[in-house]
């Protein structure tokens, strides 16, 4: 059976522009360790929204191909090409992958940590018109890198599913453990409430915290985020003092002990350091860019608080999430998280929605007109 030759791809040609679809190339040959994946779904995450609007962005980066949490069945597959426990990737496999590394930086040999890789190959930081083209979730058929780390999924794992433990899932499992874990009644603050921030209040909830305080907003996604586990949520259009006097409110006067950053926003450092308990954990995983946050530092020492930074995931964290649905697939109701999928054509007006917080998560089916 021929290989296809090109495939059908929505790409970001101008920020904060409709998506241009077009047809791009695909390698004459599959290199040993690489995939062709005919994509089956793809979640948009936040970061893909980032790109669209121009918040996030990089000299060169246009075109290029958005998505980054995504799955599919494999149509062919190269020499050796094998999954993360060295399992053959055949034909007719579903997989998941995450970002390819080097194995040879710093980070990837020294460190022992597929995140610090100084060569990670995220999806969005290929071109669209340079090889291997097709690295991004939206398009038809993905070419999967011989250095991304390949995973093979169970069958009672959802495409959705699946595809958002590709970078929302394993971040937040990784910041979890990166703090340590919850212990059993233990004081949540989640700051955010988009999908990662949903998530985190059900991981907090699942992993036996006693009060989930969800901050973010608008108000229909806290009372999503209510669904998801949340004991009590406070509207982001708040006063930032306002915020912090009710997280005290809510926690006897004592703080909580652990607060996740999945917001980032100009006051969620000093916050944190507010909303914290004595000797309490403070995760930083939503502040990204290169304007500062001020944190007071003195009340960081004087509560002797642990701060600590958190970054994606590599593919411990993504094999950890699909097995996190695969266990806890009828704790809450995941599906709640998706939108509608639309094919290729309805990407634009889905990224376009996300931007005004009109879904969490859009769900992407290039097998749909």
């Amino acid at each position: 059976m021929a290989l296809p030759t090109t495939t059908a791809a929505a790409v970001l040609t101008e920020h904060s522009a409709a998506l241009t679809l077009r047809e791009l190339p695909l390698p004459d040959e599959i290199e040993p360790g690489a995939a062709l994946v005919r994509v089956t779904c793809t979640t948009l995450c936040g970061t893909d929204v980032h790109l669209w609007s121009g918040q996030m962005t990089f000299p060169g980066m246009l075109p290029m191909v958005l998505g980054h949490e995504m799955v599919g069945e494999v149509v062919a597959a190269g020499d050796g090409t094998t999954d993360t426990f060295g399992r053959d990737v055949r034909p007719g496999d579903r997989i998941g992958w995450s970002e390819s590394t080097c194995g040879k930086c710093h980070g990837c040999a020294i460190l022992r940590e597929p995140v610090a890789c100084a060569s990670r190959g995220y999806g969005f930081l290929q071109r669209a018109d340079e090889f291997p083209y097709a690295t991004g979730g939206l398009v038809q058929y993905c070419y999967v890198t011989p250095g991304a780390a390949k995973l093979l999924l169970p069958a009672e794992v959802k495409d959705t599913w699946a595809a958002m433990s590709g970078c929302a899932g394993k971040t937040v499992l990784r910041a979890f453990a990166r703090s340590g874990g919850v212990r059993p009644g233990a004081t949540v603050v989640v700051q955010g409430a988009g999908a990662l921030g949903v998530f985190a209040t059900a991981v907090a909830r699942i992993s036996g915290a006693g009060t989930v305080i969800t901050v973010g907003g608008p108000d229909d996604r806290l009372k999503v985020a209510e669904q998801f586990g949340a004991t009590a949520t406070i509207p982001v259009d708040s006063r930032p003092h306002d915020r912090i006097i009710q997280v005290r409110d809510l926690t006897d006067g004592r703080g909580a002990d652990h607060v996740f950053d999945f917001a980032g926003g100009p006051t969620v450092g000093e916050e944190a350091v507010a909303f914290a308990a004595q000797r309490g954990t403070i995760a930083v995983v939503g502040s990204t860019g290169p304007q500062p946050s001020p944190v007071p530092l003195g009340t960081v020492m004087g509560k002797e608080l642990t701060v600590v930074g958190s970054l994606n995931g590599d593919i411990a964290d993504y094999h950890r999430s699909v097995e996190f649905f695969g266990t806890f697939g009828t704790r809450m109701p995941w599906d709640e998280l998706f939108g509608e999928p639309v094919g290729l054509s309805g990407a634009s007006a889905r990224v376009e929605s996300m931007s005004r917080f009109g879904e969490l998560k859009a769900v992407i089916d290039p097998r749909l007109p």
